[in-house]
């Protein structure tokens, strides 16, 4: 086992931990997953049966070990394991990387998405050295758009034909978030503790 396997990084905020997906995780996942309303403007799901989340969790190690993406469940203090927030993209040179969140029906509108990000960009700014945060959002997918900018992304522009969903194309709004607009933001002022050792992979200063 590496370092970084057996020392896992876990973010803790007031409500929220984020940590590892482990296989039992699963069932809970696919619960959350198979609502058509949460995965709406994604190019995967819904879920159809436990099998899918059981997968996705079994290729995390590998994706960590090769910074290729740096996922976490989202688990509430009182709820449980509510959803996945994580780090992929990652480009060393430029210092970058994209975040993307998604939550049960359920805690849409809970704060639970702001804090998760809280917990996600201080890893990323704090302990990764990235520079800048990258999100998409479905230019039809308001909801995400406005949380987004509640919380200090700033719109970009379109990106045309950017992700496919199954034979369909779908433009995406890209979003950006600066270590300086982070700073003076308001996912700044959330308190997070971030125990563990990162994935060499995802340190980039």
């Amino acid at each position: 086992m590496t370092p970084h396997e057996a020392d896992p990084l876990v973010l803790a905020g007031p409500t929220l931990v984020l940590r590892y997906p482990r296989a039992d995780d699963a069932p809970r996942l696919f619960a959350l997953g198979a609502d058509p309303a949460v995965t709406r403007f994604f190019s995967w799901g819904p879920y159809e049966h436990v099998e899918q989340p059981e997968a996705f969790i079994a290729t995390l190690p590998n994706k960590r070990e090769a910074g290729e993406a740096l996922d976490f469940a989202i688990e509430h203090r009182d709820h449980g394991v509510i959803g996945i927030t994580g780090l992929s993209e990652v480009v060393r040179r430029d210092r970058r990387a994209v975040v993307g969140t998604w939550v049960g029906h359920a805690f849409w509108g809970s704060g639970a998405n702001f804090e998760a990000k809280a917990l996600i960009a201080a890893l990323a700014f704090r302990r990764l050295g990235m520079e800048r945060l990258t999100a998409w959002s479905g230019v039809h997918n308001g909801r995400s758009q406005a949380a987004l900018e509640r919380i200090g992304f700033h719109r970009e522009g379109v990106l045309a034909a950017w992700r496919r969903h199954g034979a369909v194309a779908h433009d995406v709004v890209v979003y950006g978030l600066l270590r300086a607009g982070w700073e003076r933001g308001p996912l700044y002022s959330v308190p997070v503790e971030v125990d563990g050792t990162p994935p060499p992979g995802f340190i980039v200063a």
